[in-house]
């Protein structure tokens, strides 16, 4: 039997976690997985901890091929991912359908939550949105940080303020049953984010590594992809 060790962007968090569980009752193997932002995951990688399999950014499991930490030829996209916005459920849902519905409904916001966008995607394509609607400093001090959009959501869950709204990659939104999708960043403003899987050059179970990623990719999980938010282009 074997032990693979996962290090994977909380945007796959959902997709891992189902397709781990079939995967060890299937093969008997175990699966550790953690989850976190794409720039923490890839500092983890690069410092040289030992580890499987690695799903981040496409951009990034590039970077890791280029520097010789992730197999070449291994990566595997599972699909695209794009940013969204959310309310704690229960709440009055935001108007998002607009750019300028975006920036009022954010300029209404009490306290606007999201990924850390020092190591977080989607907390970059925060960041860009805000500059662009020239809300940036009249938000900023109602913006709280979080390590990873899964936090983000599950603090807006818990949350009893008004008014409070999240932005972080969709299928982090979907996976919370806490909040309510209130829909996509519009138009111009949505930015999807290819993530992927690849071998690590260092995994100690290279072959079982390879099993599961081949998995995350198969037609057969397409399904399971699509119903935590991915898109694809075929």
């Amino acid at each position: 039997m074997a032990e693979i060790k996962i290090l994977s962007a909380g945007a796959a968090q959902a997709v891992v976690e189902k397709i781990a569980e079939s995967y060890a009752l299937e093969t008997g193997h175990k699966v550790t997985a953690e989850f976190s932002a794409v720039g923490v995951m890839k500092a983890r990688v690069a410092g040289g901890e030992a580890v499987d399999v690695i799903i981040l950014t496409g951009a990034l499991i590039d970077e890791l091929i280029a520097s010789g930490h992730v197999v070449a030829g291994s990566r595997s996209d599972l699909g695209k991912v794009g940013t969204g916005v959310a309310a704690r459920a229960g709440t009055d849902v935001p108007d998002v359908s607009s750019a300028q519905a975006l920036r009022g409904s954010l300029l209404a916001a009490s306290r606007i939550v999201c990924p850390d966008p020092a190591t977080a995607t989607a907390g970059k394509v925060v960041v860009g949105v805000l500059e662009r609607l020239g809300i940036g400093a009249q938000v900023k001090p109602r913006m709280q940080h979080f390590p990873n959009g899964y936090a983000a959501m599950e603090w807006l869950g818990n949350s009893r303020g008004s008014r409070e709204i999240g932005i972080t990659q969709i299928t982090e939104i979907l996976a919370n049953k806490g909040v309510t999708y209130a829909g996509p960043l519009p138009g111009d403003l949505q930015t999807k984010t290819i993530y992927s899987a690849g071998l690590s050059a260092g995994a100690a179970e290279p072959a079982a590594g390879r099993e599961f990623i081949a998995r995350l990719a198969a037609p057969t999980a397409r399904s399971v992809l699509e119903q935590a938010g991915y898109e694809f282009d075929d």
